[in-house]
């Protein structure tokens, strides 16, 4: 692969993974909650789920989403129902209290990785924007299968990333939320920005 377009490649997907959003803020709530150890695992899930619809997108699930109006609304309205609950749960302080100096108990590996797995999945849309985005970095003379498994491995990377960047923020913004009243305040504004990102992926045209 030419290495000046994964260089650009690199950059445009280093700044678009660092930019908040469903995934980030699940993984930093978690770490925030149950410790950065706990978030690996809620990180290695939505990892799971962005390679996995890379991939996709690269096999031209994409292309059929693009293509079949009601599968794609369908998928939308999951992802949004999703969204939606886990901003309801938020707000109502759903999955342990913060305590300065010791981590609540956390939820089993595996149930920490199905949440971040279902989050990562929960927006269609990623699809098709990889559907449209990888393309733009292969160069059809070159082996494609080759390229688009260097592409992927270098999002999942940046990803992964930030991924550990949010985590770190949410174990240091933990350290400030021992007051009830303060909790409150950040348990409200994450349930509305889960809650934003539902009614944003409901009101989107597919």
């Amino acid at each position: 692969m030419n290495p000046h377009t994964w260089a650009l490649f690199l950059g445009a997907v280093f700044l678009l993974s660092g930019t908040p959003g469903p995934n980030m803020l699940h993984v930093m709530t978690r770490s925030l909650r149950f410790g950065f150890g706990a978030s690996l695992f809620a990180m290695a899930g939505c990892l799971s789920a962005v390679v996995l619809v890379l991939c996709a997108s690269a096999t031209g699930l994409g292309a059929v989403l693009a293509a079949s109006p009601n599968l794609f609304a369908w998928l939308r309205y999951a992802g949004v129902a999703y969204l939606i609950l886990l901003g309801i749960q938020a707000w109502r302080g759903v999955g342990g209290a913060v305590e300065v100096g010791a981590d609540p108990v956390a939820p089993s590996a595996a149930r920490l990785f199905r949440g971040g797995f279902l989050i990562g999945v929960s927006n269609p849309k990623l699809l098709l924007f990889a559907a449209a985005f990888l393309p733009q970095f292969i160069d059809p003379t070159v082996d494609q299968g080759l390229q688009l498994a260097i592409l992927v491995a270098t999002f999942a990377a940046a990803e992964g990333f930030w991924y550990a960047a949010y985590a770190l923020g949410g174990r240091h913004l933990a350290r400030h939320l021992a007051r009830p009243a303060l909790r409150r305040l950040f348990d409200r504004a994450t349930g509305a920005i889960f809650v934003g990102f539902g009614l944003g992926l409901l009101a989107g045209r597919p």
